[in-house]
């Protein structure tokens, strides 16, 4: 009845989703060429032989997938590779990253007329749900269909689990949908079982898998140049609010640290025109890297408004704050560590949890309460390489074997037969011949 109910529900309101997605275009956050994938009509061709369809919904999830991509890519060389996302950012990321064999479309929105159009069109062998993507129309007619989905690197947060339990049968039975769950970590394991998934299992966080981000050897070299004999920090990730902090930090540290360098990359670039405002009102010298502005002896503050750059970044600075801890619920601190960064963070890391847990436990990451920030930062720039080394040990030792688990825990879906639960078993997958794009 509930599943019915969405349905109708979604369908009724095909006018207002229509224009949610034109209200979108004009502040930048849908590309308008591209729109049309978001009512499933693709302008792209279904390559012949075994397609996997992934889906990632935003950056967070891209470095995790990149790393599956590979190693599946390694196990069936002829496997097609169809990427889905929901953001104009993790769009224009996989752009740069993307490799030769994968392709990639915007989701289209969970209106059951535009899920079929989408899936008629791309018809994936198996689909692999990145974290924790719910959406009932989606899941209901990838599962009608026969396609085999798996749900990697799990993760819901308390208050998800706590909202969806009032509708606890409609969604358990779409999460049962999945033939393989695969957590993050045993907590996350619970939760997903609790909302109806049927035997997750744990073979590793796959954050830890990823690839470091990647970076440009010329600029880093340019980088390195402009700040020399310069103490560098980074804040990664920062959210609103954090900017000031960020200021403050700087501006107490600066007395003892002449010519103190402070690199601040916001989470959404689309307000950097706001945070540049912002700092220059409280009396520093800011260069922002989208207007090209150098970094000169007297810039304080090099702010990094561009995307895909993380990597050159934490490079280039041997101390790392991850932001998004002090008003926001934590970003993924593995990054960094693979980048020999001194790895700081504050205390609100919900979102990543287990990870931080862990991190504490091996004293691979310094937590600084927001009153603490200054004189951590500063005790860390006078000797940054024995907390680098821990979180760079710590990270590459939880990388050990992750992947291959994966993948093993992955055979049942991904395999030339997979097994759809339900359907009494293994069913042999077969290559389809390439169809004409679907229509509006």
């Amino acid at each position: 009845m509930m599943r019915f109910a969405y349905r109708a529900a979604t369908f009724l309101a095909g006018p207002l989703l229509r224009r949610h997605l034109a209200a979108r275009v004009k502040i930048g956050k849908e590309e308008p060429d591209r729109l049309a994938e978001r009512f499933g009509i693709s302008g792209l061709a279904r390559p012949a032989g075994r397609l996997a369809w992934m889906h990632a919904a935003s950056v967070g999830e891209m470095q995790s997938l990149l790393s599956l991509v590979t190693g599946l890519a390694g196990r069936e060389p002829g496997l097609h590779f169809l990427v889905t996302t929901g953001t104009v950012t993790s769009a224009r990321l996989l752009a740069r990253r993307r490799p030769p064999n994968v392709l990639h479309q915007y989701l289209p929105l969970d209106r059951a007329a535009w899920v079929a159009r989408f899936l008629d069109h791309w018809r994936p062998d198996f689909a692999l749900f990145l974290e924790s993507e719910f959406w009932p129309n989606l899941l209901g007619q990838t599962a009608a269909r026969g396609i085999p989905m798996a749900l990697v690197n799990g993760r819901l947060s308390a208050r998800s689990l706590a909202g969806w339990r009032w509708a606890r049968p409609f969604i358990g039975a779409l999460v049962a949908e999945f033939a393989v769950v695969l957590a993050q970590d045993e907590i996350q394991a619970a939760r997903l079982a609790a909302l109806g998934a049927t035997n997750p299992q744990t073979p590793g966080n796959l954050k830890f898998a990823a690839e470091p981000l990647p970076a440009d050897d010329a600029m880093l070299a340019g980088l390195r140049d402009a700040t020399l004999g310069r103490d560098v920090w980074l804040a990664a990730s920062t959210h609103p609010g954090e900017e000031a902090i960020v200021a403050t930090v700087h501006r107490a540290l600066a007395p003892g640290r002449p010519g103190l360098l402070t690199i601040l990359a916001p989470r959404h670039v689309e307000r950097s025109a706001a945070i540049a405002a912002e700092l220059k009102a409280a009396g520093l010298s800011v260069a922002r890297r989208s207007a090209k502005d150098p970094i000169a002896k007297t810039t304080e503050i090099y702010l990094v408004d561009s995307l895909g750059e993380l990597g050159l970044f934490y490079r280039l600075a041997p101390v790392a704050l991850v932001a998004g801890s002090y008003r926001w619920q934590g970003h993924n601190p593995i990054e960094p560590a693979l980048l020999d960064c001194a790895v700081v963070s504050g205390p609100r890391v919900a979102n990543f949890q287990d990870i931080f847990d862990r991190m504490i436990s091996a004293e691979a990451v310094t937590i600084a309460a927001e009153a603490e920030l200054a004189v951590t930062l500063d005790r860390l720039l006078s000797d940054p390489r024995p907390a680098a080394m821990r979180a760079s040990a710590f990270a590459q030792r939880e990388a050990a074997g992750i992947l291959q688990r994966v993948l093993i825990a992955l055979d049942p879906v991904v395999g030339e037969k997979s097994h759809i639960p339900g359907k009494g078993g293994p069913r042999a997958r077969t290559s389809v011949p390439e169809m004409p794009n679907a229509r509006a």
